[in-house]
């Protein structure tokens, strides 16, 4: 992946300008500009891509509700986007629309092409429409037979003539690309997820749309403009667009792409239609569809109407923009869902950043100045130092991986493992006794170990955080470019003699006072408000006695407790997960939770829960679901009753 020249072709999603941006979209931009930042360090050839997708019937509406053109909404809201990312200074190459002239033209010259190969026809669709999420379902997806499987809301039965994509045709070809790529679709958990979706049979796409005229219109040698072109078509198609596809083609030698980024909640779209709609028109398939979770707030999916919605630049602002991104892609493990607290960016900037790194670089300051007027000399380390440097050398040679398997916690947890060997030499060193025993080559040698550790990892943070490194990097007499990438990283060599520069510190530390952002007032405010209705209930149980039971009532529940020995996502369910509960019996039992939105199966696997045990059977989903988890919900979320200690499968509890 190192290749010097080696052309890269990295992805966001293009967001929807249904809304405002929010931290789910900051999420996906950095880890891509991450990506693009090292790729250029490592001196490849970048095109890196965002921008937004502004077609379709939700956006129609929505500029109908505030009294402006389809186009005029799309330009307000697109400016946002725009604006946002340029404050973050996101290093992307190309900010596309949909409604751009060019991509327009693409598309309509794919459609041409998937039309001439015999994939798309005409016929008449009748369905459940979701105008929420742009989406046709089944009866059988719909829950309640209406709602969206999605969304949760309200679908219409549409009936109108569209063209169809034959998507069925290339259900045996994607299977084959899944197995044949097995790191095509990252995390690779979520692989089995869509491979599932299409052993279940593909039906052919509706493409097209009558019912409304905001979107792009089939090309004329179809000769059928009533049709616009259905949104996911049109926005999937900006990846090659964006690169000249059906125009001037000058920058399709990027293609294909190294990397598409996206949230999970639109995985099906990009890991089906859109490999589906490469292989109509000849082109490569994307190396990896990268798919991660979204962001909660108090163990709740953010939204307007909860009003726990977390506005990226108020956090950026009040905490420095490269503190965030570094949180971001420190806190949790790409394609799980990740809480947002601002304590706990707080204890990342103040522990990882403040007592980790910038502590060290203090020390170093120091002890250069004190004993050695800051001129270090790097030629006594492999006399004194050469197992610390070794192993180091060791982690840093692999880190790379973990960046383009878009696994960034444990890419930053590798070179925070360095940091922790510097501080080690540091502490069993000890320069200042060095000194003291005239030991000075030892002293210099402990103080330019830490300096290389540090300026190396100055370099491997450089696309985390790309100004602070640069300020770590001056005070340590370097630049961080490809060429000391090259030097420190690749070739695994050394500063040579150097001065280090007094800096003042990198990382102040973050005071409680300044939680006071207008997000935490709120939330403060809330908390209150959680807290007088909290104690409100509790006088009136205990003022009314409702409710109450006796002993006996009590004891003919059977409360036992379980171990998970199996866990797994249900298919098309938002809440439901299956596990495989040993409660000591002749065989596991099934029991179906909706707790998909606070627990991952990863999660359970392996560990206890309190079941009640003498439930009748119930069928959810068309699945027998033999007990009930112990848990407890309030407005923070919801959280699984455990044993504090493990205990026998089928223990008794009361």
């Amino acid at each position: 992946m190192s290749d010097t020249c080696k052309k890269v072709y990295i992805t966001t999603p293009i967001y929807y300008v249904n809304d405002v941006p929010h931290i789910g979209h900051a999420y996906t931009t950095i880890i891509a500009d991450t990506l693009a930042r090292y790729s250029r360090m490592a001196g490849m050839d970048v095109f890196f891509l965002t921008g937004t997708d502004e077609h379709g019937q939700k956006i129609e509406q929505a500029a109908k509700a505030r009294g402006k053109s389809p186009q005029e909404y799309a330009d307000e809201i697109s400016d946002r986007f725009k604006q946002l990312w340029d404050e973050f200074e996101i290093s992307y190459d190309k900010f596309i629309r949909t409604t751009d002239a060019d991509h327009m033209k693409g598309v309509q010259k794919a459609f041409e092409v998937m039309y001439n190969n015999g994939d798309i026809y005409k016929d008449v669709y009748r369905g459940h429409y979701c105008v929420s999420c742009e989406t046709f379902f089944t009866e059988t997806q719909l829950v309640d037979d209406e709602f969206c499987p999605e969304c949760g809301r309200s679908t219409t039965i549409v009936e109108e003539e569209s063209y169809f994509f034959r998507l069925s045709k290339y259900q045996d070809k994607l299977l084959e690309w899944y197995e044949s790529h097995p790191e095509s679709i990252l995390p690779k958990s979520k692989r089995n997820e869509v491979i599932n979706f299409v052993k279940n049979g593909l039906d052919d796409l509706s493409i097209t749309r009558t019912s409304f005229d905001w979107g792009v219109k089939l090309p004329e040698s179809i000769n059928d403009p009533k049709h616009v072109m259905y949104v996911w078509l049109d926005a999937l198609m900006n990846y090659v667009t964006a690169l000249g596809y059906g125009d001037d083609e000058a920058r399709m030698d990027y293609w294909p792409a190294k990397v598409h980024l996206i949230g999970k909640d639109i995985l099906r779209f990009h890991a089906i239609y859109w490999p589906a709609f490469l292989m109509s028109l000849g082109l490569e398939l994307p190396q990896h569809v990268a798919a991660h979770g979204w962001w909660t707030r108090n163990g709740e999916k953010m939204s307007k109407s909860k009003g726990n919605v977390v506005n990226p630049k108020e956090i950026a602002d009040a905490y420095g923009l490269e503190n965030f991104r570094y949180f971001m892609l420190r806190e949790v493990p790409f394609g799980q869902d990740g809480d947002f607290s601002q304590r706990a960016l707080i204890d990342r900037i103040n522990s990882d950043l403040g007592n980790d790194l910038g502590n060290l670089l203090n020390r170093i300051i120091g002890m250069s100045g004190k004993y050695f007027d800051f001129n270090v000399k790097s030629d006594g380390i492999k006399t004194y130092h050469a197992d610390e440097l070794a192993e180091v050398n060791a982690i840093l040679a692999n880190v790379e991986e973990y960046l383009y398997e878009i696994q960034t916690n444990r890419y930053l947890e590798e070179l925070w493992k360095t940091l922790r060997i510097a501080n080690k030499a540091i502490d069993t060193g000890m320069p200042w006794t060095k000194m003291k025993e005239g030991k000075e080559d030892e002293a210099m040698a402990t103080i330019a170990l830490v300096a290389n550790i540090l300026a190396k990892v100055a370099v491997l943070l450089h696309p985390f955080m790309p100004k602070t490194t640069q300020k770590l990097a001056k005070a340590l007499g370097f630049e961080v470019n490809h060429e000391s990438y090259v030097k420190l990283i690749k070739n695994n060599e050394l500063l040579e003699t150097f001065t280090i520069e007094k800096i003042p510190p990198l990382f102040p530390r973050i005071e409680e006072q300044l939680l006071e952002t207008p997000a935490v007032k709120e939330e403060k405010k809330e908390e209150k408000k959680i807290k007088k209705q909290e104690a409100k209930k509790e006088n009136k149980s205990e003022e009314s006695g409702v409710n109450l039971i006796t002993i006996d009532q009590f004891f003919q529940t059977q409360l036992k407790v379980g171990t998970v020995i199996e866990a797994e996502e249900v298919p098309k369910s938002k809440k439901l997960l299956k596990l495989q509960v040993d409660l000591g019996e002749e065989k596991p039992r099934q029991i179906i939770a909706g707790i998909k939105e606070w627990y991952s199966p990863e999660d359970l696997k392996n560990t206890q829960v309190c079941v009640v045990a003498n439930l009748k059977p119930a069928k959810l989903m068309g699945m027998v679901s033999e007990g009930m988890l112990l848990a407890a919900k309030d407005d923070e979320g919801l959280c699984l009753i455990r044993p504090e200690k493990p205990r026998k499968p089928g223990s008794a509890i009361g």
